[in-house]
């Protein structure tokens, strides 16, 4: 009923989109026939919009994979650095919150480590809403940022990394089979924010899958119990993503995006010093606008790297 509500969707927006282009036609000819510069004028907005709807399309329309239209949880890391990565890891849970917002997604907050001074080492979400995981995947990878470090007093040029970790949320649909035997169960205080409760009870859970050696950690519920479960459903997100990529990397002849993450591959640098700059080092897309991107601008590089995703995989397979 899902895919059925989706495909109807899709087919009754491009119904509509041709139904509005025919107006706009029909509105243009009879206001040149009668030399009506506002109807024109009107006529070249309608058809303006248009566009930027049916650019809007053709993106939604790379997001075919198996579990693009899902839910999806992200983490982001700090790298080596100290207080500097870790303030980069903050600006960029930020970015990425932002960007959720402006899309209408709910953002649920489910574990963070606070940084030694500032930032955060590490912190998780989830992110909810229709294409989530679609649009977020191809953020997986290391993110490099060079600027003007507000933690020198020397005022010298510092480089930072920090990693993002994309997978999808898992339905009721998809059945996961995990060996508790395989798992080994951590429970420890919360840290950070958060009043009496967190200070006092070992609440927090941490999930270790020995084959995979994945660890998932959960420390925002009230209860042990509830963090327990929300930790079970991350684990099982993380090893349907892992299957997700051993198919892609299978069908593509290529490496799977979330191997270990190596501090010589980022995917994307965020220069601030001593130009304005954003470049993804796959697909070449860049821009100067670095205050837009770390507020959540991010649409024009998952798209291109989506597109370049579908036709490496098309090429490959043909």
């Amino acid at each position: 009923m899902r895919e059925r509500t989706q495909l109807e969707s899709g087919i009754n927006a491009t119904r509509k989109l041709e139904r509005d282009l025919d107006d706009a036609v029909t509105l243009a000819e009879l206001a040149d026939e009668v030399k009506d510069e506002s109807s024109i004028e009107e006529a070249r907005r309608m058809i303006a919009e248009l566009i930027a709807r049916v650019k809007q399309a053709e993106l939604e329309s790379l997001l075919s994979g198996e579990a693009d239209a899902n839910d999806c949880y992200l983490e982001v890391h700090a790298g080596q650095g100290g207080t500097e990565a870790q303030d980069w890891a903050e600006m960029m849970a930020r970015m990425y919150s932002r960007w959720a917002e402006k899309k209408g997604y709910k953002v649920e907050y489910l574990e963070e480590s606070a940084g030694d001074g500032a930032g955060i080492k590490s912190v998780t979400f989830r992110i909810t809403g229709h294409n989530a995981y679609g649009w977020l995947k191809t953020e997986s990878g290391v993110h490099r940022l060079v600027r003007i470090s507000p933690y020198d007093s020397n005022a010298r040029r510092h480089t930072s990394f920090a990693s993002a970790w994309v997978y999808p949320v898992v339905d009721e649909t998809i059945n996961i089979e995990i060996n508790e035997k395989d798992c080994r169960i951590d429970t420890y205080r919360s840290s950070g924010a958060g009043g009496q409760h967190v200070n006092k009870t070992d609440s927090a859970v941490r999930i270790t899958h020995i084959p995979t050696n994945i660890v998932v950690q959960c420390q925002n519920e009230r209860s042990q119990h509830q963090n327990r479960a929300k930790c079970w459903d991350m684990l099982r997100a993380r090893l349907y993503e892992q299957e997700l990529e051993r198919r892609e990397a299978k069908a593509a002849a290529t490496e799977a995006a979330k191997t270990d993450i190596g501090w010589g591959h980022q995917i994307r640098s965020y220069v601030l010093q001593p130009y304005q700059l954003v470049k993804d080092l796959r697909t070449e897309v860049e821009t100067s606008d670095t205050q837009g991107v770390l507020d959540g601008d991010l649409d024009k590089f998952m798209a291109a790297s989506l597109a370049s995703r579908i036709k490496t995989a098309s090429d490959l397979t043909h």
